[in-house]
Formats: C-alpha cells, sequence, structure tokens
C-alpha cells in the first residue's frame, strides 16, 4: 500500500477551483485524512408538496405529507420530510394557566355566565400570530434546551356557553411561553404560559395577525375599529362599552373608541416579564400588522375590511416606533388582470409622536370634535366612503385639528386628501429583503376593487377584475421617491408599483369535497412570512372558498406552488412565522383558530367531517398553537450529504498531539490525544500569522487571510470560504477547550494570496 502522504498528493483536488498541489514538508501534521473533496454546495431547494385531504377523517385533521427536496452540486438529492408538531390547545393548561383563557385589567379570568349556576372562564378557540424568539441571557427552562419565547395572539372569543356570539364584546388577549428547545433535534416543547398585561394601556382590542421585529420584538395589531362617529351617535352600535365593562368588570363605565386600533410592542425581558407599548403614531385603522423593513423604521401594513387603505410609517429613529411620518396610497392603475397593477403614488398625512397622539384621546377628543359633516353634497365638504362606515359621507376638518385627524381617523382623513380607499380585505405582509419587495395578501378581490358600473361612489381608483379567491401582491420597493407635494419621503424602502404575483380561481360551481375555488391554488390568502434563504414566501388562507384552509409554500423564483399543510374544515390557518435557522434550526409557526365554523364542506361528508372535529378538538372550542418541523437549513442540507461521505477510519493515521497553548483565548489547549488528521487552529493559525477570532455564540472560529475569510464551524463537516460555503474531509470539533480543523484545508487556506 502506497504511503498516505504520497496518496494525499496525488488526489489532493482544488478547493473552490484554486489549484494549490502542496510539498509534503508544508504540511506540519500526518496528511492520512485523505483527498480534500471537491465542495459540495446546495443547487435548489424544492418543496414537494402533499395531496388535499381525500376522506373525512382527514378533512378534520391537521397535518403534513409534504417534504423537500434538494439537489446538489454533484446533481444528488435528498429529501427532508416534514411534520406537523402541536404545542398546545387553546383549552390546554401551561404550568397553571389555560392557553386562551381572557383576563381583566387585573389579570384574572373573566367569567362565562351565560349558562346559570356554571361559570367558566372564557376561553378563546382563536389563536393568531405568533413570534418565536430567543431573549440573550434568559433563565434556563430545567429541561436541558435553549431557552425560547413564543408571544401568541387570540383574536376573539366565539361564543358563549348559551351559544351567543362573544365576538369584540369579551377582551382579547396575549399569552408569553417559555419554550424548551431541544438543543439536538430542535424539539420546541412549552413550559410556562402567562397572560400579557395590558392594563397600561387600556386593554387590548381584538389582534389579529403580527411580527417579529429586526429588534427581536413582537409587533402585534388591534383590527376591525369601532366607528367614532356612530359611537357617538349611538354607543350601542360598537362594541366599545361592553368591552371596556368586561375588561375593567365595571358596568359603569363609559369606553374610548380612540384607545384602540393601534399597534403594539411587546418586550420579552431577560427574566421572562414582558412590557407593552401601544403605538398611536403609527395611525388608527384596522390593523391587520404592521411589518418592519430591514432599514428598522419603515412600517408597511395590512388594513383588513371593506373600502380600506393602504398605509406607509416612517419612523424616526431606528428601532424606535413611537414617533414617525404616516402617508397613504394612491392607486394609479395600469393594468385589471390577475389580481390588476398600479403605480403608486404617496399622501404624507403627518407627522406625530405616541405621546402627542394619546394627550388627544386623554382629552376625550370626540369625532365631531375633528370633522364638520354634512348630509349632502356641498361647498367646502367632500364626499368619501371608507370603512368602517361603508356609506358615503360629507366631511371637512376642523381649523387646527389635521393632526388629530391624520392619526385618530387616519383612513377618513386620507381620503379627504385623495389617497385610495377601495382595498378589499388587506390581510398580510411579509418583506423579501435581497429582492427589495413587499408582499401583501388581498383576501377578496372584489366590491370596491372593481369597477363601479353605477356610478355611486366618490371615486373609483381601483378597478380590477374580480377574483373572490383572492390574489397575493407583490409591491417593488426603492429610494429617493417623493410624496406627492414634491417632498422627499425618507426611506430606501418605499412601495412604487404594485401587481398580482399569486391569485386564485374562482369555481362555477363547488367541487364533490364542496369548494368554491380550485382546490390546487391558493383560495383566500391571508397570513404571509418569507424565508430568504429558501427563496419561498409562505401563504396561509383564511377562506369560506375552500372546504379546508391549506399553508402553501411559493418558489419566487420557479412559480411552483406547493401545499405543505391542511389544517381542519372550517378552520383559518394563523400564526404564520418563519423562524429562519434559530440555533441551527428553521421552523414554520403555524397555528389553526375556530374548527369546523361555518363548514362549506359537501352534504354527503359533512356530517363525518364535523363528528371527528368535535372529538379532536373538544366539541370545536379548541384552536391549537403549534409548528412544522423538518425544513431543513443549509447547514443541515450539507451535513446530510457530508454524513454519507465521512472517510472510513482505515483511512486515516495517528497524528501528534499539539502542544499545549499558554494563550488565554478559547482556544487554549489541555495535554491530550490530537483528533485524527486535524490541527489545534489556534496554534496553527498563529503560527501563519493568520488573525484568528472566536464567536462564542455561534460556535464559530473565523480566520482572515489578506482578503480571504473561512469560517469554522464546530461539528459541522463544512466550512464557507469568501461566502461559499466548501465540503471538509473531515469535521471540525472541539476537544477539552481547543478547536480542531482539517489540516489540509487550512494548508490551502494558508497559502492564498
Amino acid at each position: 500500500m502506497k504511503s498516505s502522504k504520497s496518496k494525499f498528493i496525488k488526489c489532493l483536488v482544488p478547493v473552490l477551483g484554486l489549484a494549490l498541489i502542496l510539498p509534503i514538508a508544508s504540511i506540519p501534521v500526518s496528511a492520512a485524512a485523505g483527498p480534500v473533496a471537491a465542495p459540495v454546495s446546495v443547487r435548489s431547494v424544492e418543496f414537494v408538496g402533499m395531496d388535499a385531504p381525500a376522506t373525512a377523517e382527514q378533512m378534520a385533521q391537521v397535518y403534513t405529507k409534504a417534504s423537500v427536496k434538494v439537489t446538489y452540486s454533484d446533481n444528488t438529492e435528498k429529501t427532508f420530510p416534514l411534520a406537523y408538531n402541536k404545542l398546545f390547545k387553546t383549552t390546554d393548561s401551561i404550568g397553571g394557566t389555560i392557553a386562551g383563557v381572557a383576563v381583566d385589567s387585573a389579570g384574572k379570568p373573566i367569567m362565562d355566565t351565560s349558562v346559570p349556576n356554571n361559570p367558566q372562564p372564557y376561553v378563546s378557540d382563536d389563536p393568531d400570530s405568533n413570534s418565536l424568539l430567543q431573549v440573550q441571557g434568559a433563565p434556563a427552562t430545567g429541561l436541558g434546551g435553549n431557552p425560547l419565547s413564543l408571544i401568541t395572539h387570540y383574536e376573539y372569543i366565539t361564543h358563549n356557553q348559551a351559544g351567543s356570539s362573544a365576538y369584540g364584546i369579551i377582551p382579547a388577549s396575549m399569552s408569553h411561553t417559555i419554550i424548551d428547545q431541544n438543543k439536538t433535534t430542535g424539539e420546541l416543547t412549552p413550559v410556562k404560559l402567562s397572560k400579557v398585561d395590558f392594563s397600561g394601556v387600556d386593554g387590548l382590542w381584538i389582534p389579529c395577525n403580527g411580527s417579529l421585529t429586526p429588534w427581536n420584538t413582537h409587533l402585534g395589531s388591534e383590527e376591525y375599529e369601532a366607528d367614532a362617529r356612530a359611537f357617538e351617535a349611538d354607543p350601542k352600535q360598537t362594541y366599545v362599552n361592553p368591552f371596556v365593562q368586561s375588561y375593567y368588570q365595571d358596568q359603569t363605565k363609559t369606553g374610548n373608541p380612540y384607545a384602540y386600533n393601534y399597534l403594539t410592542e411587546v418586550t420579552v425581558n431577560k427574566d421572562n416579564s414582558t412590557s407593552v407599548a401601544k403605538h398611536y403614531s403609527t395611525g388608527r385603522f384596522s390593523h391587520e400588522l404592521g411589518k418592519v423593513a430591514p432599514d428598522q423604521r419603515t412600517v408597511f401594513f395590512g388594513d383588513d375590511g371593506g373600502n380600506t387603505m393602504l398605509f406607509l410609517y416612517v419612523a424616526d429613529k431606528v428601532a424606535d416606533l413611537s414617533s414617525g411620518s404616516l402617508y397613504a396610497a394612491k392607486w394609479i392603475q395600469k393594468s385589471a388582470d390577475n389580481g390588476g397593477s398600479a403605480d403608486l403614488q404617496w399622501i404624507k398625512l403627518g407627522h406625530a409622536t405616541d405621546s402627542e397622539v394619546k394627550s388627544y384621546i386623554d382629552k376625550g377628543l370626540k369625532f365631531s370634535d375633528i370633522f364638520l359633516t354634512s348630509d349632502k353634497a356641498a361647498d367646502g365638504f367632500k364626499a368619501i366612503k371608507t370603512y368602517p362606515s361603508g356609506k358615503v359621507e360629507y366631511l371637512k376638518v376642523k381649523p387646527g385639528m389635521e393632526q388629530a385627524a391624520a392619526f385618530l381617523e387616519s383612513r377618513r382623513y386620507g381620503a379627504l386628501l385623495g389617497a385610495t380607499s377601495e382595498f378589499n380585505k388587506m390581510e398580510g405582509v411579509t418583506v423579501n429583503a435581497k429582492d427589495k419587495k413587499t408582499y401583501i395578501a388581498m383576501s377578496y378581490v372584489e366590491k370596491a376593487m372593481e369597477k363601479d358600473t353605477k356610478g355611486t361612489d366618490p371615486a373609483d381608483d381601483i378597478q380590477v377584475n374580480k377574483i373572490s379567491s383572492g390574489v397575493t401582491y407583490e409591491l417593488s420597493l426603492s429610494g429617493g421617491q417623493k410624496d406627492r407635494d414634491q417632498a422627499a419621503i425618507d426611506s430606501s424602502y418605499v412601495p412604487s408599483f404594485m401587481k398580482g404575483l399569486v391569485w386564485g380561481e374562482d369555481l362555477a360551481q363547488p367541487d364533490a369535497k364542496g369548494n368554491k375555488a380550485a382546490d390546487d391554488k391558493v383560495a383566500n390568502p391571508d397570513n404571509l412570512s418569507y424565508s430568504e434563504s429558501l427563496r419561498t414566501l409562505f401563504i396561509g388562507e383564511d377562506s369560506g372558498m375552500h372546504a379546508n384552509n391549506y399553508v402553501w409554500a411559493y418558489n419566487i423564483d420557479t412559480g411552483k406552488l406547493s401545499r405543505v399543510l391542511s389544517t381542519p374544515a372550517g378552520a383559518e390557518a394563523t400564526g404564520l412565522q418563519f423562524v429562519e435557522g434559530l440555533n441551527g434550526f428553521n421552523y414554520v409557526m403555524s397555528n389553526f383558530q375556530h374548527p369546523g365554523d361555518e363548514m362549506i364542506v359537501a352534504d354527503n361528508l359533512k356530517a363525518a367531517v364535523e363528528s371527528n372535529i368535535n372529538q379532536n378538538f373538544n366539541n370545536k372550542s379548541a384552536g391549537v398553537v403549534g409548528y412544522i418541523s423538518g425544513v431543513p437549513t443549509e447547514q443541515q442540507m450539507l451535513d446530510a450529504v457530508a454524513k454519507e461521505t465521512k472517510p472510513e477510519p482505515s483511512e486515516q493515521e495517528p497524528a501528534k498531539p499539539e502542544a499545549p497553548s499558554t494563550s488565554n483565548g478559547h482556544d487554549s489547549s489541555k495535554p491530550g490525544v490530537q483528533p485524527t488528521g486535524l490541527i489545534g487552529i489556534r496554534q496553527a493559525a498563529k503560527a501563519a500569522g493568520i488573525s484568528l477570532t472566536w464567536n462564542a455564540k455561534a460556535h464559530e472560529v473565523v480566520l482572515v487571510k489578506g482578503k480571504h475569510k473561512l469560517v469554522i464551524r464546530v461539528d459541522a463537516q463544512t466550512a464557507v470560504l469568501d461566502g461559499q460555503t466548501i465540503k471538509l474531509p473531515l469535521k471540525t470539533v472541539m476537544k477539552k477547550d481547543s478547536v480542531y480543523f482539517s489540516a489540509a484545508v487550512f494548508q490551502q487556506f494558508a497559502q492564498l494570496k
């Protein structure tokens, strides 16, 4: 047999195209590690979708049979199966607290007394937004894993024990769940749940969707604002008073509609406590959610309802939403097909701080303090039509009340200034940072978005073709833009053009399962989340047109649409959040709410589906909080291949132990046997004059030689050289506080110019 050294010289191949044939003398340790393999990289990632549920049993479950197919640069393929994991039902008690319980201002459960002599706490069946996050310095969970936090919305209470609607009357809530993340498998386990305290901001009004900010806080929402004009005329026309009376447990209390319908920000502190702020300066409208751009200043919104508006907020400071400028868009149509397309012109509504807007609320400002009204067309009055009124109104702003109008009545004021108030069911929002795109879901493209053939509306900017099953839009972002008055907009993320990207297909007649829209396309998109690494847009449905609602994966490069999750019939897919590489794992957070509600299942299936749902989800009283696992990170994709090509032990020879280091750095060696075919990286880098730094959080060593950078991760059989992933002949390991790396690859790096 030829010596290992001779074999190494003959078989050594280039790393990233750098042909470096090294003399034996350049390798200070035994070179028996075998040949340096050509780097293997990921060529493509594809979601392989699942079939739609076919049986009554499947239609009553939440499940996935989808997978991820990875194709590598050497043309090999590997499939990663997905799985759905339930964290908890809303009716479950986690650490002594019922997850979905409604609480009053004192944090006590609000009791349902609708059935005599049987008081029960109100418990929501409607979990929505999730933010899974990690707070550095958080206490250990006691289970040995990484401590994480999960903020979850409970949007509303569907009904009381007697079966009457409780929507909007019983205060909504959020929970903070301490999660244990298994360090080896990534499995998430709920440990303790507590309710987030909103008593300092007058309670929480119908929290729908939400997002995680770039600075690691949860950005919540309050949708479907009460009509302040209707409230002033007759408070019984709104839920405001019943809501505050329930929240404060005081039947004499009078509410204020202007206290609600803003973005809410929840901060999780190191001691697992939470703090809350309402950002009044982001405007008052039907906040589906707010999504912050990479600049940490620009915010995009969903505005749910009919006759709604597209807003933009630019904060004064990075990572601080307490003051800024609010804008509203005018749709300048280019086409009508497939959701249509349009240029966007931005109209500045005003600038304010949270405290300035809050001062108007504290003073008890009313609708009539802001606007003058007329019952018909008149000089100085402008006709508008907006949510929540839905009627033509003739208004003008009282002198000096422009700021109050802009931030307490954002949509009415925007319409008076000429912004478009014809959007319908504007839902989820997410951002593609690399391509500078924003995606917005319009659940039902109809009504005010269609051409006004009767000529009765005050404006008709949007005139697109009806698609009741909805459209997900793509908005192009750019800097250097000016508003309608030619004033510069201080953001590099201003939407300038909007077009349909993914749309559904309405059916003339329901199919065999009861679907009113094509089952192989998205129907009524709602939640959106985007993965930068996978180039994939995740779309969750809130459909009255699909018998079962789905979560889809849409590849923005190939246009492939894959069904990756099915929820129970009548349930809405909610809480969608793609979590990217959290301690080495990907997650697709995904909940569902109100299973079995308003089912459109075909008559021959309905009884069996309903029976199964009742059995699975506490007689339709429980929603579920959970996640899809199995979506691999790039490192996991590469590790899966590396394990299959690991050299046999017989190809390796013993090496001399590295001399102990006297350095105080991380890689200070202790006497011991050096792993075969590897060298101690700190000593080797020092000897070669190569800069070395240690990232304890990521367990990474970073080497810099001139213009070249090599990133080495402990327990990985890949490394990143000048931004490109390369495959290593041996896994990098840590032994007795020293990091050991492939000798051959290090020597090639050391030779780079």
